[in-house]
């Protein structure tokens, strides 16, 4: 027979988590009961997945197609919500932020998980301890292009043209710290060129100046410029790839125009905020996986001279301790301010 004051405990305890799971449904404020969640039935509700660039970039091309096929094995869309800014800190920061309960997500690259730590004193999120990596979606290589009027034909007459006067020519980038920014400061040091930087905010925003030659050129990555480059408005002078691109066979790599030791390149990944039940984080990795491995998805990634990846949890975090330590490197060897 059951005790009066253990039935009153019961009751307290289940009204106490009732009223929990009420405020959650009416304030969208997360409750146990929220984390607690299989990941069975999640998701329950449309997810949002920040970028950190506006729309248009590479980040944004890479996510949209990616989100697109992930929403349907899903069974919830998947909203884009471009949070330009700081070099990708403000979008990354808000990420952070957010609750961990699998509902905000956030495209993680090179710059906002392995550059922002050497670029910011005080950074408002601890790439590490703030974040779950989630999937490793796709590489890709930087290319340096000109505006197609531009009288550069080949990278050398680019160099002969930068050292005959210092600090005349101009490059892009969608801002401070970002790949792009430190690609190009990487090969300032090899060629030992005094070209100055232009920083703007997102892809987007800085091609239409590359093609009408407002500013000369920019170490971009493949997925931002092959659209270009396929219209014929941006012309590349080589490219930070193993081997050349089978779309783009005229383009050699640095290593061919000369510069052997110049390795750049980009990566983009989804991260979820510290937290994040693993049981979701694992399902979301699945499901990311399966959408970068999709036929459709697969070949518009390769179409942006991306390298399509899909990966585990597991090998995502181990990918980026190892980033961490090449960069670390790099870093110290070409110091960038924030402007």
């Amino acid at each position: 027979m059951n005790h009066p004051t253990a039935i009153r405990m019961r009751r307290r305890a289940a009204m106490k988590l009732t009223i929990l799971a009420t405020l959650a449904a009416v304030t969208g404020v997360a409750s146990p009961l929220a984390f607690a969640q299989p990941a069975t039935d999640y998701p329950r509700r449309p997810v949002r997945l920040i970028v950190p660039f506006p729309p248009g970039g590479g980040n944004d091309n890479v996510a949209r197609p990616i989100a697109a096929k992930a929403a349907e094995l899903l069974g919830q869309p998947i909203v884009i919500d471009n949070r330009p800014g700081a070099g990708t800190t403000m979008g990354a920061d808000m990420a952070a932020k957010s609750a961990p309960d699998g509902y905000t997500l956030l495209i993680g690259s090179i710059g906002s998980h392995i550059l922002s730590p050497y670029l910011y004193k005080r950074l408002p999120y601890d790439p590490v301890k703030d974040f779950e990596p989630v999937a490793l979606l796709a590489t890709a290589p930087n290319v340096l292009v000109v505006g197609k009027d531009a009288k550069y034909n080949s990278l050398a007459e680019l160099v002969a043209a930068a050292k005959a006067a210092p600090g005349s020519l101009t490059y892009a980038s969608p801002g401070v710290g970002t790949p792009a920014h430190l690609a190009a400061e990487i090969f300032k040091k090899q060629a030992g060129l005094d070209i100055l930087h232009v920083p703007y905010k997102g892809g987007a925003n800085y091609l239409p100046d590359i093609i009408a030659k407002r500013v000369d050129m920019v170490f971009d990555t493949t997925t931002s410029s092959i659209p270009f480059m396929r219209s014929g408005q941006l012309r590349a002078l080589a490219i930070s790839r193993p081997e050349r691109l089978a779309d783009f066979p005229a383009v050699p790599t640095f290593a061919q125009a000369g510069y052997p030791a110049y390795d750049t390149g980009s990566w983009y990944g989804v991260f979820a905020p510290a937290g994040t039940p693993r049981a979701i984080v694992e399902r979301l990795a699945t499901q990311f996986h399966a959408a970068v491995q999709d036929g459709g998805v697969s070949k518009l990634l390769t179409g942006l001279g991306a390298d399509p990846v899909g990966s585990s949890s597991k090998v995502f975090s181990d990918f980026l301790k190892t980033e961490a330590t090449k960069y670390g490197q790099v870093m110290a060897d070409t110091p960038i301010q924030p402007e």
